[in-house]
């Protein structure tokens, strides 16, 4: 057999340079990676048990309104309280500046889909005033526009209408600015009385 040659000296020591700088590294970050782990198991917790407490705030402050409104409610309270927990354990295994970027990052992507989503927004906004109203339920004979019916759901983003034997719907901006309710007398008509 023939002996291999020995490989040149200069990448045995690039190697093993690379080999001692990675487990350098890794001894270096393994407390940090083991403090992101414990703040996520803490953190977890914590967000679990304010959303059992949001919830129940929630049934209790709101206990006539819709369970699609406490739903809508808490899921933003949820996703702003797990984004807070991200950027924080960025922040914990040593990652700030990531932190911060993602942070400023989120805030232009918000604006930018608050732009873009603004019609559903404002039927989001007009609903959740909509669900409030003592006097827009369903049940009630209402006028919006050019369609008068009777109010069968009103959602959080659209109101459903029953007109005729079919379904109207129509967005609850559209409705938040101007309904009349029929079958009511008027002021001047009970003024009169």
């Amino acid at each position: 057999m023939q002996d291999q040659p020995d490989p040149p000296t200069g990448v045995v020591e690039v190697v093993q340079r690379s080999l001692d700088l990675f487990v350098t590294d890794i001894t270096e970050a393994l407390p940090k990676i083991l403090a992101g782990i414990v703040f996520l198991v803490l953190a977890s917790l914590l967000v679990k048990l304010v959303m059992v407490v949001v919830r129940r705030v929630l049934t209790r402050a709101l206990p006539g309104e819709a369970p699609v409104y406490r739903q809508f409610l808490s899921t933003i309270v949820a996703v702003l309280l797990w984004f807070a927990v991200a950027l924080s354990f960025l922040s914990v295994v040593g990652l700030s500046e990531l932190a911060a970027a993602l942070g400023t990052s989120a805030g232009f992507v918000a604006l930018g889909v608050s732009y873009a989503l603004s019609g559903m927004i404002a039927d989001a906004v007009a609903g959740v005033y909509l669900l409030r109203d003592p006097d827009f339920n369903p049940g009630d004979e209402v006028t919006v526009g050019d369609v008068s019916g009777e109010v069968t759901t009103i959602e959080l983003r659209k109101t459903r209408f029953a007109v005729d034997g079919d379904t109207v719907v129509r967005g609850n901006a559209e409705i938040e600015k101007k309904w009349t309710k029929r079958g009511e007398p008027s002021d001047a008509a009970v003024a009169e009385d």
